[in-house]
């Protein structure tokens, strides 16, 4: 059976709920070969525009799931719409929480010094059972790189969650897949972050009205030149519906 996709400014999404999302990915695991899953929101959406590496990286991979309510707003003008929001974050705590208990193992990379392995402290403690059997900050150079490379070979985990943000670690996964020898490949951007507890989510209040970006610019106010691509994909989309 055929891939059930919508395309929002030439980028294919996935039409999954976060329940099948979490199928699909679980199936990949018990596949042939290695997949790799990109999670856009409407910021990436707009850098794929300008950058047709990473558009064509996304057009390859084997699910591309919507980070950003924003994404999930713009498919009301594509040809069949996205159920709901599948946020990166939420989709790889079910992931971890599904497999828990498992052989299934996990490898967390990326993120400043420190933090994936505090990350991952919090997530074996939150889920016990889970099997995480390695961890490396996001900061590296190119020697650095290839001892990364040897150590998740090395221990050859079934799920590769990179935090390197987008768009490098998706170019870093199209890369770097087949050395890491992962069943399958996951950008996360942020996530350890927020998995170790140095950056709060949003109260539920604001990602149930679908209002996270605004609750992360009042609590990140850095990030306000970042959220001016947002007004700039909802006119795009409206001007080429």
């Amino acid at each position: 059976m055929g891939r059930k996709q919508t395309c929002i400014l030439d980028v294919a999404f996935d039409v999954v709920t976060m329940e099948e999302a979490a199928e699909k990915a679980k199936s990949f695991l018990r596949a042939e070969g290695q997949h790799y899953i990109c999670t856009p929101n409407p910021e990436i959406v707009m850098e794929a525009r300008t950058d047709g590496e990473l558009r064509k990286i996304l057009k390859k991979a084997d699910m591309v799931v919507p980070d950003g309510i924003g994404v999930v707003w713009a498919s009301k003008y594509s040809e069949k719409r996205l159920p709901e929001r599948v946020a990166g974050y939420d989709l790889t705590q079910r992931l971890m929480r599904d497999l828990a208990g498992t052989e299934e193992s996990f490898y967390f990379f990326g993120g400043a010094p420190g933090v994936a392995a505090a990350a991952a402290r919090k997530m074996r403690k939150d889920y016990p059972g889970l099997k995480i059997v390695g961890v490396h900050n996001g900061y590296f150079d190119e020697k650095e790189e290839k001892k990364i490379l040897e150590d998740i070979k090395k221990h050859s985990p079934s799920i590769l969650l990179v935090g390197l943000g987008a768009p490098k670690q998706e170019k870093w996964i199209a890369e770097h897949m087949r050395q890491t020898g992962a069943k399958l490949c996951i950008g996360v951007g942020g996530c350890f972050d927020v998995m170790s507890g140095n950056v709060k989510r949003a109260p539920k209040v604001f990602r149930r009205l679908g209002l996270e970006w605004f609750y992360r610019l009042i609590t990140q106010p850095k990030r306000w030149r970042r959220m001016l691509r947002l007004p700039v994909f909802a006119l795009t989309v409206l001007k080429e519906r």
